[in-house]
């Protein structure tokens, strides 16, 4: 493997082809470098990857990834690599009571945020209760919330009145599974931001889009674009040391493959990939601290379990399953109609499982059909054909009361380097476009170290309606891009 250059080119080593180092290396490219992408799989996508399972000779994802329109980074990075039509958008969401009654929520014509209120009025899985308490929480989030606030979720919602039913069938199925914690772990900013992006600032905001292709064909499409530019990726290379040669001005790489020589590096690794890594780079002043700020960072796991039926279970694309522990229920056969099924393939979801995780095989998937059958009856009648079961154990990040302090910028204690991740200083939660933002901001850092600056993170989506009115804005310090060094 031979990373030198041949002409005055500048070069760079991109670590990690998940969701953060792809939109970082496809920013890049785009914006004339020569790109290394080092992935230790032989695959993209990292945590958002599909792959052939050998136990039932199917590709799945993962885990289901949704997006939402607010999702301004993500899309952005999808729209270069040439894959945004492959992407179902919806604007309702199905919540189902055990025996089958159905709600569906989903935008009306008021303006923004009263556009969601007319299905919520008239929704039967919440009583009147929950609903005048759902008005005051939402009302409540429309003034600024403190960026420094050590409130967590669970103790704002008991101080602001939250019933039963408000928590368990709204605050911790769609909130907190949406950021894959307990309640009583999730600082109120953040799901201060995910109400307001996903519920309140528009219904285009709150759309929410899932891939119709396997994943890491999805992803396929980043390679092909790197290519397209003189740029690679380089498989099956796990990165094992760093080296930053002064006189020269850059680094060398070491692979279980060989040498990369490149004028920049930037690691878009997990925090604890990123941690292992540290240690093999020359000392620097400030390392210490980095490493202690990603010793503060903690994973969440997610499940998920694939049944594959003889027959049809349900016609809905998705939906929300209440008071069970499988929370989300996303119908593949429908997303992906390509895969020309004749019976049914869905996929459940549970959040923040930790208890669900530490079920075997046997007990998780038993106890995933027989919740499912008491929303959907057709389940006792089908045959089950086969099963999986997904742990992703190292999901997503917490981002409990404080975590902000851990989240550190693009730019690092050494030359040249700057990180990348869903963990870093976004000023989002652990999701894909904290990721694509990420990558975004390390790839606007780069350029601006070469005298050219270049605007890459796509602005957020601004509110509509009569949001445009309201100041409810937290202004995250670690979302500022203008690194300084």
């Amino acid at each position: 493997m031979n990373g030198g250059s041949q002409s005055s080119q500048q070069t760079v080593t991109v670590l990690g082809g998940g969701v953060a180092g792809m939109s970082a290396a496809c920013a890049l490219a785009e914006a004339g470098f020569r790109v290394h992408l080092v992935e230790r799989r032989g695959y993209l996508g990292g945590r958002a990857s599909s792959y052939l399972h050998p136990g039932v000779n199917e590709v799945i994802d993962n885990c289901q990834h949704v997006l939402f329109g607010c999702c301004t980074n993500l899309i952005g990075f999808y729209r270069r690599i040439g894959v945004a039509d492959r992407i179902h958008w919806t604007g309702e969401m199905t919540m189902i009571e055990p025996g089958g009654r159905r709600t569906r929520l989903g935008p009306s014509w008021l303006p923004a945020p009263l556009h969601g209120i007319p299905r919520l009025l008239s929704a039967h899985a919440f009583t009147l209760a929950d609903k005048l308490a759902l008005a005051r929480a939402f009302s409540a989030l429309l003034r600024p919330i403190p960026i420094d606030t050590t409130e967590n979720l669970g103790a704002w919602l008991r101080r602001n009145g939250q019933t039963h039913g408000a928590i368990e069938r709204f605050w911790r199925l769609v909130i907190a599974s949406a950021l894959n914690a307990d309640l009583d772990t999730i600082a109120l900013p953040y799901a201060a931001k995910v109400i307001r992006e996903l519920f309140m600032n528009s219904a285009e905001a709150g759309s929410m889009g899932m891939s119709t292709v396997p994943l890491s064909e999805l992803y396929a499409g980043a390679e092909q674009f790197l290519n397209q530019r003189g740029s690679e990726v380089v498989y099956n290379a796990n990165a094992e040391s760093a080296q930053w040669n002064e006189q020269s001005r850059q680094w060398t790489l070491v692979t279980r493959r060989g040498e990369l020589l490149s004028d920049f590096l930037v690691p878009a690794l997990p925090f604890e990939a990123t941690g292992k890594l540290l240690p093999r780079l020359p000392p620097a002043e400030g390392a210490d601290a980095l490493m202690g700020q990603i010793r503060k960072h903690e994973h969440w796991p997610i499940c998920s379990v694939h049944l594959w039926f003889d027959r049809e279970i349900t016609d809905l694309e998705h939906a929300v399953l209440l008071d069970r522990e499988i929370h989300w229920m996303y119908n593949k056969s429908r997303l992906q109609s390509w895969r020309k099924l004749k019976g049914s393939y869905l996929e459940l979801v549970i959040s923040a499982s930790r208890t669900f995780a530490a079920r075997s095989r046997e007990e998780a998937i038993a106890q995933a059909l027989s919740e499912l059958a008491e929303f959907f009856p057709r389940v006792k009648d089908a045959t089950l054909e086969k099963a999986a079961l997904i742990k992703e154990v190292r999901a997503t990040f917490g981002v409990p009361p404080g975590i902000d302090a851990a989240r550190p910028h693009a730019v690092t204690p050494w030359p040249n380097l700057f990180l990348a991740g869903d963990w870093t200083a976004t000023g989002w939660p652990s999701t894909m476009e904290s990721a694509a933002r990420s990558g975004h901001l390390a790839a606007e850092v780069v350029c601006a170290q070469t005298g050219a600056p270049r605007a890459i993170l796509s602005p957020d989506m601004k509110p509509r309606g009569l949001m445009r009115l309201v100041k409810t804005s937290v202004q995250h310090n670690s979302t500022s891009h203008h690194a300084q060094r």
